[in-house]
């Protein structure tokens, strides 16, 4: 198992993962939306996504967003999307993702890694906890859902 950058060349075969994560957060299937997402992404350049492969294929992904933190006035990174396929779970791929994921945020300068989980979603907390990762006791963090209009 390796755990490498993806390119474009890479949508094909992603984009059927990544619709396996959207359908794990109970979202509709769309091959076709995954595809013009990642697309989209690769096209400008606002996303960083690993991928896990193995002779089987991609078995694994994460991919992180730029930020910035103003206190720190530093380059963050969000860890917004990790994913193992659930035939390859426990494996500790999703543990080389992370690591390839920190690795990244080092060699950027970046101040830190950022991400969110479920609260229910006691394995991911002590995968992260095993990796140094700390939970925020400090600040709320709150979402406004914009509706689209059409």
């Amino acid at each position: 198992m390796q755990v490498t950058y993806a390119d474009s060349s890479s949508i094909p075969e992603l984009a059927n993962l990544f619709d396996q994560y959207r359908i794990f957060y109970e979202q509709e299937t769309d091959i076709k939306g995954a595809i013009a997402f990642l697309n989209s992404r690769f096209k400008n350049k606002d996303s960083v996504i690993f991928i896990a492969s193995e002779n089987s294929g991609i078995v694994g992904f994460a991919q992180l967003y730029p930020s910035f933190s103003s206190v720190g006035m530093e380059r963050i990174w969000i860890l917004n999307d990790l994913f193992v396929s659930s035939n390859s779970r426990r494996q500790s791929i999703a543990k080389k993702l992370m690591e390839a994921a920190r690795k990244h945020a080092e060699e950027t300068g970046a101040l830190r890694v950022e991400l969110a989980t479920q609260v229910s979603n006691t394995l991911a907390q002590k995968l992260y906890a095993s990796l140094g990762y700390s939970k925020n006791e400090s600040f709320y963090h709150y979402s406004l859902p914009i509706l689209k209009t059409a």
